[in-house]
């Protein structure tokens, strides 16, 4: 059916249709993308309710936030959204449990800072389902796995990394510096040009 590129350029079409206003362009990249996401999500939630629901979500994000889409590759773009939608209800659901026991006023207080800018290793990252980089990272411990395909892949935080997992954010900075330490390796074995050359 061609190549990944080509799949690429035609989700971005998609994409413009879709800013545009375009129902039956979201309607075909519903049918590309659902299967997978639905999948991936279910991997990391159990509660099928709540995947129909993230699912559901990130498709009227898509369906108002088109025009935000900068050309990366649009299965990144939309499993950032979902991932960040998940993260959403999971929220949602600890907070209801919370109003159980705990007074209403007793909200959680911090903001997250301001992601910064990826690196080039994080863009090499993004990538990771496909390719060299996947074929790498089948080859690291799934610990390590998870924590980089959460922090990298879905572009997550340190604190909704952990609360995803369910892992202590120390946890996570450890994992994640010893999942790139694994990748690199795996990397270099795969392939002759290394990952951290000059840029």
């Amino acid at each position: 059916m061609g190549g990944h590129r080509e799949k690429d350029e035609g989700d971005a079409a998609l994409l413009r249709a879709v800013a545009a206003g375009d129902s039956a362009a979201m309607a075909a990249l519903y049918d590309r993308h659902a299967g997978w996401l639905h999948t991936r999500l279910t991997r990391r939630c159990a509660d099928p309710e709540v995947v129909r629901e993230v699912l559901q979500d990130t498709f009227v994000t898509v369906w108002r936030s088109a025009g935000a889409h900068r050309g990366e590759e649009a299965g990144g773009w939309l499993w950032t959204i979902a991932a960040r939608r998940l993260i959403d209800a999971r929220r949602v659901q600890e907070r209801a449990g919370r109003l159980e026991t705990t007074p209403i006023d007793a909200t959680p207080s911090g903001v997250e800072p301001a992601p910064s800018a990826p690196s080039a290793e994080e863009r090499v990252l993004a990538g990771l389902e496909y390719g060299d980089v996947g074929t790498a990272l089948d080859r690291i411990s799934p610990e390590l796995r998870e924590v980089l395909r959460a922090t990298v892949v879905d572009g997550l935080t340190t604190r909704e990394t952990a609360r995803l997992l369910g892992i202590p954010e120390g946890t996570v900075k450890s994992r994640a510096m010893r999942a790139r330490a694994e990748l690199r390796t795996a990397l270099a074995q795969l392939s002759p040009s290394p990952m951290g050359g000059p840029a």
